[in-house]
């Protein structure tokens, strides 16, 4: 009896830390879940406390992160929304008063201002999907050739390529970054866009080229050009674009292991360079 005392006297301090740290945890998590995202937890020792605290820190600052992205990105479609929208409300106002000619070409105004409307909304709701998204990407037998040469074909771009390249992938989303990189390229590059299909390099990955030759892009924002809504000086007044197609090119890249990078081309002009493991 004396010595089961004494063992429980001696288990009492071990005790009471391991209910403090489970207290701490515990309230690290109610601080976190009334809104504080960027609080931590404390992690100590090698136990599995410690453990739970870690993975806890992990999973709070990918939701941290996950909700800064979505109120960046509502923010700037917010931001862009106002221009089209102010654009339609002026040209709607002057429709009803306008002759006949006026009205034709304020119609051509209001449709242009809703397909940009429409792209603004597709592409921030497939921004929001890629974010989010925990399923498996479907591996598709994606056949890359034979989708440079459609989407090359649909603004007159030449398909360089020595073979045939297939990869393991989710073919509806590699066709839009390929497709996004052609139109910044149609938009934003001059006339001679070209599609460049390397062979697989000897770990499996497929490189793709969409170079054109435009003005170029300044080094200081060949990183920043792929983040959302960030346009070069001069482009925002374009008509087309809504600032988020090569941000959503580097969001499928990653989604398939792969990257995207703004290179120059020599000669003049700029080459997007996107990698993509074999599968």
């Amino acid at each position: 009896m004396v010595l089961f005392i004494a063992i429980a006297a001696g288990a009492y301090p071990v005790v009471r830390r391991l209910t403090r740290r489970l207290e701490a945890l515990k309230q690290g998590v109610e601080q976190f879940g009334a809104g504080r995202l960027s609080h931590r937890v404390e992690v100590s020792g090698s136990d599995e406390v410690a453990a739970v605290a870690s993975s806890f820190n992990v999973a709070a600052q990918r939701v941290e992160a996950l909700v800064q992205s979505h109120r960046s990105l509502l923010a700037n479609a917010s931001h862009e929304l106002r221009s089209p929208l102010a654009r339609m409300k002026m040209a709607v106002s002057m429709f009803e008063g306008a002759s006949a000619e006026q009205r034709a070409k304020l119609k051509v105004e209001i449709d242009r201002n809703v397909a940009e409307l429409d792209a603004l909304v597709e592409e921030v709701l497939l921004a929001s999907r890629l974010d989010v998204a925990h399923d498996p990407l479907l591996r598709d037998r994606v056949d890359l050739f034979a989708l440079a040469a459609e989407e090359a074909a649909r603004v007159d771009a030449t398909v360089d390529a020595e073979e045939e390249t297939v990869i393991a992938g989710d073919e509806r989303l590699l066709r839009r970054a390929l497709r996004n990189l052609l139109e910044n390229a149609r938009r934003y590059g001059g006339g001679e866009i070209t599609v460049v299909l390397r062979p697989p390099a000897p770990d499996g990955a497929t490189t793709i080229l969409v170079c054109d030759r435009g003005a170029g892009v300044p080094e200081a924002m060949r990183e920043r050009i792929l983040e959302p809504f960030f346009r070069l000086p001069g482009h925002a007044e374009q008509a087309g674009g809504v600032g988020l197609g090569l941000s959503l090119v580097k969001q499928i890249a990653e989604r398939h292991g792969g990257s995207v990078r703004c290179e120059p081309r020599e000669g003049g002009g700029t080459c997007f360079r996107l990698t993509l493991p074999a599968g």
